[in-house]
Formats: C-alpha cells, sequence, structure tokens
C-alpha cells in the first residue's frame, strides 16, 4: 500500500510555530515514528507553502498511489483550485486537521476539500495523522 502525506503552507513550522496548538514537535520527527509503526505501507512525504505545488503534488499522485492524506492548512478554507485538484483524482483523499477547526475563527469552518473527500479528521493534534492512516487499512 501506498500512501502520501500532503502539507500545506506553514506547517514546516509546526514544533515551533503556536505550540499551545499545533505541539513541540517536529513533522518529521513524527513522520519517522510513523514511519517506524506502519512498515507495511510505503509512505512518502511532501510539503509546500506554495498553492501550485500542493495542487502539482496531488495530480502527480492522485492516480498511482492508495490514498493521500491532506493537510491543505490555510488553503483548505481558500483554495477552489486545491479542492478542484481533489475531485480531478482517484485516490481517495483524507482531509486532516491537527487543531479543530471549528472552534478557531469562523473562516476555518469552510473547506473546499471536504466535498471531494474520503473523509475528515480534525482536532486530534499529530494523531489526527495515523487516524487517517488507519483508515486506509
Amino acid at each position: 500500500m501506498k500512501i502520501i502525506i500532503i502539507n500545506g503552507p506553514n506547517l514546516n513550522l509546526l514544533g515551533k510555530r503556536e505550540p499551545e496548538i499545533y505541539g513541540n514537535k517536529t513533522f518529521e520527527n513524527y513522520f519517522e515514528e510513523l514511519k517506524s509503526k506502519y512498515t507495511i505501507i510505503d509512505l512518502d512525504y511532501f510539503q509546500s507553502n506554495i498553492e501550485g505545488e500542493l495542487i502539482d503534488k496531488i495530480q502527480d499522485t492522485g492516480f498511482t498511489y492508495d490514498g493521500i492524506i491532506l493537510n491543505a492548512a490555510a488553503y483548505t478554507h481558500t483554495s477552489v483550485g486545491i479542492g478542484d485538484a481533489v475531485k480531478a483524482i482517484i485516490t481517495p483523499v483524507i482531509e486532516v486537521h491537527i487543531s479543530n477547526t471549528f472552534a478557531r475563527e469562523t473562516f476555518r469552518h469552510q473547506s473546499f476539500i471536504s466535498p471531494n473527500a474520503k473523509g475528515i479528521i480534525i482536532g486530534f493534534g499529530l494523531k489526527s495523522y495515523e487516524l487517517a492512516l488507519q483508515s486506509f487499512l
């Protein structure tokens, strides 16, 4: 099974950025833990702060991977293009958010990804990624 985690803007700052919301662990360290725990999965990771690069990665992997775990971060609430990319591919996508977006600012209650996602997992911290991974198993 081949799965990719795609992270959007500012998630490269995990471990430094707003630790009261996002925690103190870097995503790279967490990703290594996931790979060690789920050795039966070919697990890849991609992060970009650039919307077009995220769309390109969704398109590149959206016909050959078994699953995509997507945290588009702030683009979730603003990018019709990312939502359209998810709709255009055949690989199932699980939308993930570290924080509970519904407990935050009102603009974060809208998602352009959700209507085309297989499912949504929000608010469980970094554990949200593992829950998404388990949903593919």
